[in-house]
């Protein structure tokens, strides 16, 4: 299995203007199942409490500032690099069918999508101090794969 910073270099030789410095992250739940998704196409799309980002003091996805990620599984091991290539900030009830499809989990409906993130970014910000209702911002980005090794 590659390190974070093998992964790394590996794609700075497909892409040298790739960063050192790659933010290195797992899904919040069901970290494997997602990367999966990811790494077979399905997954192009996550989603993220807002608030979460002022709390711990993390920066935004960002299109422009280091808009790769490093995808990890559950044992903190590197799947796949991925780039952000759509970022938007709206509140958790003007999440579209659209972005809930991208997102590839469940059964891909809206519906689905709002039950499980209504209750993971419920308990995440309860467990900061925090209350999450319908008018809380959501962060929805999109990505897409640019680096997946063939065997790591």
């Amino acid at each position: 299995m590659m390190t974070i910073e093998e992964i790394i270099k590996a794609y700075q030789v497909i892409n040298p203007d790739c960063p050192c410095q790659i933010q290195a992250w797992q899904f919040g739940i069901m970290p494997d199942e997602l990367a999966q998704l990811v790494v077979t196409g399905q997954k192009t799309a996550t989603a993220s409490a807002y608030d979460a980002y002022l709390i711990h003091d993390e920066p935004l996805p960002s299109v422009t500032n280091n808009p790769y990620s490093v995808v990890l599984n559950s044992q903190n091991e590197p799947v796949c690099i991925i780039k952000t290539t759509k970022v938007t900030i709206l509140p958790f009830k003007e999440v579209s069918a659209d972005h809930a499809y991208k997102e590839g989990d469940g059964d891909r409906s809206l519906a689905y999508w709002c039950q499980i993130h209504w209750k993971v970014f419920s308990q995440w910000l309860a467990a900061d101090g925090a209350a999450f209702t319908e008018d809380s911002l959501v962060v929805c980005e999109e990505f897409e794969v640019v680096y997946y090794p063939k065997k790591i």
